[in-house]
């Protein structure tokens, strides 16, 4: 019964910030009971973040006067991968945010370009550390003041490294090529809103994988920044898990969360799909709640 959900669901008002699986097939009322919580997460005082791969949040975004941002390749919404957080008062050291955006930008990589070699891993590392010394952050720089670099900027570094010739050639569609439309512009989404929703839909197959993944990190790096209840709902989360560095990044992320007054809502209905990796079966067992549907 579609409308036993909302007594499911009930129960999480007494675990905030709690992590959440969703598994239904299609049909099963699924977007009906998440967007129950969703509604009541809002009225509680709790910011909403969603990424929707299918553009079924829309109408929830019209009802509650939410942002709904557009990310595709024509969209005039853009997010920066090289963004930092900017926290303030925290205990990370400018040096361990930017060790930590080098990581999370090689795993971008490695799923634009699929594995590279030892070599070609060693000069993306040297390359990203410098684009970022270009701008002037440093382990020593004060990070609320700089302004990041785009890829365009990375592509700029490798072209003077030598032996780094295969990978410009690789970036380059994603810079001047093809998908230029999508990493290579500082970030302009406004995120000052007790609902923000992000679409997919438009892009490529190809391409929402390395979306999310950028988005998730965009996300996670504003929860950084300032600590306030939070609810991240990711649908169709099966796409983080096809490859090995998003899945391991939603994986950290949900283990990390909760520090942060942050709950992660994963729902999918490829349940195959989402359990064969390792790192799928760790994010349900790091959940509090496992709602399972049909």
């Amino acid at each position: 019964n579609r409308h036993n959900n909302s007594l499911i669901l009930f129960d999480r008002f007494s675990l905030q910030n709690a992590n959440m699986v969703v598994f239904a097939t299609s049909g099963a009322g699924k977007s009906y009971a998440v967007k129950l919580e969703v509604l009541r997460s809002l009225m509680v005082g709790t910011d909403v973040i969603i990424i929707d791969p299918e553009m079924e949040y829309s109408h929830l975004s019209d009802a509650v006067g939410g942002t709904y941002v557009n990310i595709s390749l024509a969209s005039e919404s853009k997010v920066n991968p090289f963004d930092l957080p900017r926290p303030v008062g925290e205990q990370y050291s400018a040096e361990d945010i930017i060790r930590s955006a080098v990581i999370t930008l090689k795993g971008l990589i490695r799923i634009m370009l699929g594995k590279f070699t030892a070599q070609e891993d060693s000069l993306i590392d040297r390359a990203l550390l410098e684009t970022y010394a270009k701008k002037d952050i440093l382990p020593t720089s004060d990070l609320t003041t700089v302004e990041p670099p785009i890829m365009q900027d990375l592509l700029d570094v490798l072209d003077g490294m030598q032996g780094a010739e295969d990978l410009v050639i690789k970036l380059q569609k994603y810079t001047t090529g093809t998908f230029s439309g999508l990493f290579n512009s500082p970030t302009n989404v406004n995120m000052n809103n007790g609902l923000v929703i992000f679409s997919v839909r438009d892009l490529e197959d190809e391409l929402r994988p390395m979306a999310i993944y950028v988005l998730v990190n965009y996300i996670w790096n504003i929860v950084r920044s300032s600590r306030k209840r939070r609810m991240l709902v990711i649908d169709e989360a099966w796409w983080l898990m096809t490859h090995e560095d998003s899945a391991k990044f939603l994986f950290a992320l949900v283990k990390r969360c909760r520090k942060y007054y942050l709950g992660v809502t994963t729902i999918t209905q490829d349940v195959n799909d989402f359990l064969v990796s390792p790192y799928g079966k760790a994010i349900v067992t790091n959940s509090a709640l496992q709602l399972l549907l049909r």
